[in-house]
């Protein structure tokens, strides 16, 4: 938070005329805005998972956590033994991880093959 001292010198820079009241106005609400606390960054995601569930039996097929430093890797292996997700653009979702998404970033279902395929990162 700005001290009082400083808002006081903008303010009495104001009443001396070296500045206009526009101008300490938005030195005043620049001394705000740099004194508040930035929000922490969200915290890195630590695994890349992939579940391929059975629609008609709700079971597991695939259940499978890959540490996110591997996940370069984990992605390309995951393509092989999936090759149900021709419709889904790769590159595109090791962007949005990269850009840092969270949570389900995939949610496909084949009902040709009676399957659900989830990616989710966390």
């Amino acid at each position: 938070m700005a001290t009082s001292e400083e808002r006081m010198q903008i303010l009495q820079m104001v009443a001396d005329g070296k500045l206009s009241a526009e101008e300490g106005a938005r030195l005043l609400k620049a001394l705000e805005e740099g004194s508040r606390p930035k929000p922490p960054p969200p915290p890195e995601p630590r695994w890349f998972k992939v579940r391929i569930t059975d629609l008609a039996t709700g079971k597991d097929k695939v259940n499978v956590s890959i540490p996110m430093k591997l996940v370069n890797i984990g992605v390309k292996m995951g393509a092989r033994f999936a090759p149900e997700m021709e419709g889904v653009n790769l590159e595109e979702v090791l962007a949005a991880i990269k850009d840092g998404a969270h949570g389900r970033i995939v949610d496909l279902m084949d009902k040709e093959e009676g399957e659900r395929v989830e990616i989710y990162v966390e």
